[in-house]
């Protein structure tokens, strides 16, 4: 059974490319300037792959990820 994982996001460094929310619509939205916004800070395991996609698909390293 996958553990849960826990998202941090580091708001300053997003631009708004909107990767992350396109990959993992599930975890990711956007704000009303078109950048990051978690939808959940706590990831149950079958959320994980959309949050792993949209934090290595992030040009700025702006979501980083860590064991619950």
């Amino acid at each position: 059974m996958a553990r849960a994982v826990k998202l941090r996001l580091a708001g300053e460094r997003c631009v708004g490319h909107g990767r992350c929310y396109e990959l993992g619509p599930d975890v990711f939205g956007e704000d009303e300037r078109g950048r990051c916004r978690l939808l959940r800070e706590h990831v149950p395991a079958e959320l994980q792959e959309q949050a792993r996609l949209g934090a290595a698909n992030c040009p700025e390293r702006a979501i980083e990820i860590e064991s619950d």
